[in-house]
């Protein structure tokens, strides 16, 4: 034997050293006491997968690491995850869930440096997808479609529960919703359609039932306010814990459900809507009914339709009484104008 030429190292005494380290690794992530890799130690895990893979054949093995680096992951997701998450439900699934994330990506940056040489020359001529991919695939298919369904739920009764004046933890339903963003690794297809959908539906039943008793309770100005309070809590919502990517859908099912569906029975409350705020010079309340009308579709229609009718009915009675001060021989249809004119302007 030459000199220089190496041992061979099998598959199973090769493998039982890599799952020593992986093993070490898990350890770390579950909170054991076990001393941090060292650089010899991770120097040690990516030359043995470097020699396993550079072997002449029938001794390289990087297809069967490539196919035992995906394994290591599904069998912790199986072994320890997955009995960790469903024994717990609501707000402490959700932190359980957020810490499995977590720990689940520190193990991939891990393993994807031992395996490196695979990334770079195997599953490049493979075509075949990178470790980094390969591992998050893992979470996405054993974690997060068997949980998603409870996950969302449990967001959306946090999110209804903060909308009736709760304190919730704003920081965790933030780090919740980024696993949906993350896990569609740069397509937003699973945030959108696993809780997006469900929470828009949510919001829209949920100011329907509130649009329903205000407008029978409240008046036109009373209710104006809330909905403008509603409108800039859903706004801070999406700052603080939604994907940005959610406020034009968000905003429009709020303003849909307290202003589009009730807007002929608000505007023309008997003696709080719009002809009595035009009547009284209400400006402020006025100002308000501009301000949230003119953000949906041809929300300002019915608005300049009772103005007008106001104005004309304003011009009417004015210019019926200059002819009745001419009549008189009084000369009150120059004072009149200027009046007349503030409507107008």
């Amino acid at each position: 034997m030459a000199m220089n030429e190496r041992k061979t190292i099998d598959l199973e005494q090769g493998w039982e050293f890599m799952q020593k380290g992986i093993t070490k690794l898990k350890n770390i992530l579950e909170g054991l006491p076990e001393p941090q890799f060292s650089s010899e130690d991770y120097m040690m895990l990516y030359t043995t997968i470097y020699n396993m893979c550079t072997q002449k054949p029938p001794h390289d093995y990087s297809q069967q690491l490539y196919d035992k680096y995906r394994e290591s992951f599904e069998e912790y997701i199986t072994s320890t995850v997955l009995p960790s998450l469903r024994e717990k439900h609501d707000e402490f699934m959700l932190r359980e869930l957020v810490k499995r994330w977590a720990n689940h990506k520190v193990m991939v940056r891990w393993l994807s440096r031992f395996f490196h040489y695979l990334d770079r020359y195997f599953i490049a001529r493979r075509s075949l997808p990178p470790l980094n991919e390969v591992g998050l695939t893992c979470f996405r298919d054993l974690v997060y479609q068997e949980l998603n369904g409870k996950v969302r739920d449990a967001v959306i009764s946090l999110i209804d529960q903060e909308r009736e004046g709760e304190q919730i933890d704003r920081a965790l339903l933030k780090n919740v919703l980024d696993i949906f963003v993350e896990i569609g690794m740069g397509q937003m297809d699973y945030y959108e359609n696993d809780f997006e959908a469900a929470m828009l539906k949510d919001t829209a039943a949920y100011y329907s039932r509130k649009a329903s008793n205000w407008i029978l309770d409240d008046s036109c100005p009373d209710y104006m306010l809330k909905a403008e309070e509603c409108l800039k809590r859903e706004k801070d919502r999406v700052s603080h814990y939604l994907h940005s990517s959610s406020e034009p859908k968000l905003l429009e099912k709020v303003q849909h459900e307290l202003l589009s569906v009730y807007a002929t029975q608000l505007l023309e409350k008997e003696h709080s809507g719009c002809h009595a705020l035009l009547r009284d010079d209400k400006v402020e309340d006025l100002s308000r009914m501009f301000r949230l009308f003119s953000k949906i579709p041809r929300g300002l229609d019915p608005v300049s339709g009772i103005f007008k009718q106001h104005v004309t009915a304003e011009g009417t009675a004015l210019v019926k009484q200059a002819e009745d001060a001419a009549s008189n021989k009084k000369v009150g249809l120059l004072m009149t104008i200027p009046t007349l004119a503030n409507y107008l302007m």
